[in-house]
């Protein structure tokens, strides 16, 4: 027979079996109707009740190392005690939270003893708790977390809280949180439900005082901040470093310097230096700087060294400036972008930077670092921030949300009756499946090979074929966004395969192609195959796709270019450092087993994909000399085989290197461009410029109706075709280059280069 509790309430000593039979049912009932401020809702929180003599009280978990029950007599009670400095222990409680209960009071006993704090001020005994809803998963609530450091007997405690509202099950652990040492005891933990409107009304309450105190404090940091900053407006006190009025060696408002950071002096200039230790070390300065109310918009200027330098794994391992902006309750509102460097300086370079203060930022925090380099020093001198006119800056925001919002394309589904024929490769014609010639003329929409968001790809698309005449898009991508193993994504690859695969549609409903290229460099690895296996799959004898299968080969022999060997990892070249993995980065001169150009095409071609394909020689992707001695590729039965050349302004002897296979095979120059601004990678003189190049380069194209790929519609990867997002034509290049897609003929050059 099942024992009901009574609550207190006991039939008459006389009642009938049929009148206790009939209380025990009414009992029964009450239990699932009695209201929740009336439950108790944590079973055994007094440590009673145990199944068997010798084991731990019912509903918790088990002894372990520094948690134990221990008794007072015939009472017992849960037992922590830390046995060495800095460890952590706890014990773990779960309870199931009725639905219709909105607030808890917890109530409990507690006794601690020889207690000491840790390392830290929060490093004491405490009751940690954690809500979870019905998945599992923890779900954010103002919780409270009841802790002390002090020595006491047994005390009375007790706290009240809101239950959230997925707020399924609650988590009680009690803990001994990185004590020196020291033991803390629990008894008689309860769980009772009650109302929730005085615990909402005193968290309003505290939460406007906390508010309204953030705020007073706040405006007088600004008032401050203004009184301070002087006639110059100069907002950093003692920002060259040079005034240090406890002749202490350290500058005024800056104090000591943490691990890998000093002061250094040149002659009577003291300046700050921060110095990885090693690779992946991040170094970073903190510095608060109160801003005025009325400070809109600010320039910050600086003075910097870097030498040694090596970036870290990430692109954006490198030296920066990040720059936060915090609002009165001390809280993060924003960033600005950073100041970023990652090439070696030739001594001190000054730089400047603007921008808009968001709306309730009281502070703007500096954090100079060596944000986790593989190596190098960063030296800052002549830190300055002023308040300047914002109306310039808002301008431009409100511009660039302008663009942004017009950048905002959606996605299309497919057309197919729009879509162009299919390519075929004969001799050195391309044919559309009717049999007609076609003369493949487009740009390069940039971005996917550096990030997997993209940078106005669909937008781009769209203006390359609409606006500038294009029938076809290179879309540099790779391998590692492809399959979603680049940093920040979490699903596996699913948005930027979907993001590609929307700039093929774009360009297949306007009867436009889509070249894409794996934009990688020096030799093909095997992870190379994995990934042409994947996106032929895809795209197998897609109409409007075409496969250049790899980007820019280099430093290799014409026989490892094609059948594959042992690559030497020298030293890479400036403009492909952005696109090395982890692992060539870590390489050095170890080098690595490339597969070869051939494996990629039987990689596209054992899928069953037909697609033509483009492949590129040596020299990044322009000599193909090789091709046309001995080491054509096999393209194994399908559609057929262009090759690439990309032909930049310091590219010699056009008709030698490029020419010498085009009776044999149609080539396109996939990338090409120059600009005013020569690459700063190599010497100027070996560049042509771009004022005699450019038509001189799109004569030759025409002349020899080369198909090509002009490099690049996006304003920050050159040679720009573009100034900016509104995408006004570079003058030098973007200017002839659309004008040569939309028909316009340019003189056969005399003298090809």
């Amino acid at each position: 027979m099942i024992a009901l509790p009574t609550h207190g309430r006991r039939p008459p000593h006389n009642s009938s079996h049929e009148n206790r039979m009939l209380f025990r049912a009414i009992l029964l009932l009450s239990l699932f109707t009695l209201p929740a401020q009336a439950a108790e809702l944590l079973a055994n929180g007094d440590f009673q009740s145990a199944s068997t003599p010798d084991g731990p009280p019912d509903h918790w978990p088990g002894p372990k190392a520094g948690v134990s029950y221990a008794k007072d007599g015939d009472n017992r009670y849960l037992h922590l005690v830390s046995s060495k400095p800095d460890e952590m222990v706890m014990t773990y409680r779960q309870v199931r939270v009725p639905k219709d209960v909105k607030a808890i009071e917890m109530s409990w006993r507690q006794r601690t003893a020889d207690l000491k704090k840790g390392k830290q001020a929060w490093f004491d005994a405490r009751i940690m708790l954690q809500w979870k809803n019905a998945a599992g998963e923890k779900v954010a609530g103002k919780l409270p977390a009841p802790n002390t450091n002090k020595n006491s007997d047994w005390i009375e405690k007790k706290v009240s809280f809101v239950v959230p509202e997925d707020g399924l099950t609650l988590e009680i652990m009690p803990t001994l949180f990185r004590v020196e040492a020291g033991s803390f005891d629990i008894d008689d933990l309860k769980l009772m439900a009650v109302d929730p409107a005085p615990i909402e009304a005193g968290d309003k309450a505290k939460a406007e005082a906390d508010a309204a105190k953030k705020a007073a404090a706040a405006e007088k940091r600004q008032a401050n901040a203004a009184k301070n900053a002087g006639t110059d407006g100069e907002l950093i006190a003692n920002g060259n470093f040079q005034v240090d009025g406890k002749d202490k060696a350290l500058p005024d408002k800056w104090g000591a310097m943490k691990a890998d950071m000093s002061w250094e002096k040149e002659g009577e200039n003291r300046f700050l230096r921060l110095k990885s230790p090693e690779a992946g070390k991040m170094v970073m300065l903190y510095r608060p700087i109160d801003l005025p109310k009325d400070a809109k918009a600010l320039e910050f200027k600086w003075s910097y060294r870097l030498a040694d330098f090596k970036r870290g794994k990430e692109n954006y391992f490198d030296a920066r400036i990040l720059f936060q902006f915090l609002g009165a309750d001390g809280k993060k509102i924003s960033e600005a972008s950073p100041a970023a460097a990652s090439k070696n300086t030739d001594g001190w370079v000054d730089k400047s930077k603007q921008f808009l203060v968001p709306e309730g930022a009281v502070t703007l925090v500096l954090m100079p670092a060596l944000f986790q380099a593989a190596s190098g020093t960063l030296d800052l001198d002549n830190l300055s921030l002023k308040a300047v006119d914002p109306a310039v800056l808002i301008a431009a925001a409100e511009a660039k949300a302008a663009l942004d919002k017009a950048a905002q394309i959606d996605p299309e589904q497919p057309n197919p009756a729009k879509f162009p024929q299919e390519l075929r490769v004969e001799g050195t014609k391309t044919l559309t499946k009717d049999g007609k010639e076609i003369w493949l003329q487009g740009v390069n929409v940039d971005s996917l090979q550096w990030t997997h968001k993209g940078e106005r790809v669909l937008k781009s698309t769209l203006v390359a074929i609409d606006d500038w005449k294009a029938n076809i898009i290179r879309l540099p991508i790779q391998e590692t966004f492809w399959f979603g193993k680049g940093s920040g994504q979490t699903d596996g690859g699913k948005a930027y395969r979907e993001l590609v695969d929307n700039v093929v549609v774009l360009a297949a409903n306007r009867g436009a192609y889509t070249m894409l290229d794996l934009h990688r460099f020096r030799a093909p690895k095997r992870e190379h195959v994995e990934f042409w296996k994947d996106v032929a799959t895809k795209y197998k004898n897609h109409p409007a796709v075409v496969f250049e299968i790899f980007n820019e080969p280099h430093g290799t022999s014409w026989e490892v270019w094609r059948n594959g060997g042992f690559v030497e990892d020298k030293k890479a070249p400036a403009d492909e450092d952005n696109f090395l993995t982890p692992e060539e980065k870590a390489a050095g001169k170890k080098g690595f087993h490339s597969v070869g150009i051939q494996a990629l095409v039987n990689a596209v071609r054992e899928t069953g994909a037909k697609n033509v394909l483009i492949a590129g020689g040596l020299d990044w992707s322009y000599d193909l000399t090789g091709v046309a001695n001995g080491f054509a590729l096999d393209e194994k039965g399908g559609n057929g085989l262009m090759y690439a050349a990309h032909i930049y302004a310091q590219k010699k002897d056009w008709l030698g290197k490029v020419m010498c296979v085009a009776d044999k095979y149609p080539i396109i120059v996939s990338e090409c461009g120059a600009n005013t601004k020569k690459f700063a990678f190599m010497p100027a003189e070996y560049q042509e410029d771009a004022a005699t190049w450019v038509p001189r380069f799109l004569g030759f194209v025409q002349q020899h109706k080369l198909h090509w790929t002009g490099f690049s519609l996006h304003p920050g990867s050159a040679p720009m075709l573009i100034k900016d997002w509104t995408y006004e034509p570079t003058p030098e290049w973007g200017g002839p280059a659309k004008r040569a897609l939309a028909g316009e003929k340019f003189p056969a050059p005399d003298k090809p280069r």
